[in-house]
């Protein structure tokens, strides 16, 4: 049976470590990696598109990432108990044309008893930025530096 801890149920440091791992597969920007953090029937909803399955995860992914260049996300603990997580967070990216965004964003997690998110509900909205606004300039191949500014250290 897969596994990845931490396991529930969260505590605070626990809760805080499963945000972190979120965010770093999140900016790898690989679909495969990121949908194995998810149970094989996962359900999301995001936005306003329903997704079941890790094989879906994957698609849409891959649209998601070739669509969102330079993707770059802040995520940040909001609340947790038992077998729930929810975060809330940001991330900065850049169309085909140039034109550069942030998407501010809220996400429900529930995870089973091996630790593997069952179901992920995100409302997220789009905020056409200057390119001079951005935030996040860590290198891209790599995590966000453990020294870089949090959500609310940026006032996001």
């Amino acid at each position: 049976m897969e596994s990845r801890p931490p396991l529930p149920p969260f505590n605070l440091e626990t809760a805080i470590q499963k945000v972190r791992g979120a965010e770093d597969g999140w900016n790898s920007c690989n679909p495969g990696k990121v949908a194995l953090v998810y149970t094989p029937d996962s359900y999301w909803r995001n936005r306003a598109e329903f997704i079941r399955g890790r094989e879906e995860i994957v698609r849409f992914l891959t649209r998601k990432w070739q669509r969102e260049l330079d993707y770059r996300l802040i995520k940040e603990l909001w609340a947790f108990t038992d077998n729930h997580i929810a975060v809330r967070f940001a991330y900065e990216w850049h169309d085909d044309s140039g034109s550069w965004y942030r998407s501010y964003g809220n996400e429900n997690w529930e995870f089973d008893s091996n630790g593997l998110m069952q179901r992920r509900i995100a409302s997220i909205n789009d905020l056409p930025i200057k390119e001079e606004e951005r935030k996040y300039h860590w290198d891209r191949t790599k995590p966000r530096p453990s020294d870089h500014p949090s959500l609310s250290d940026l006032g996001l």
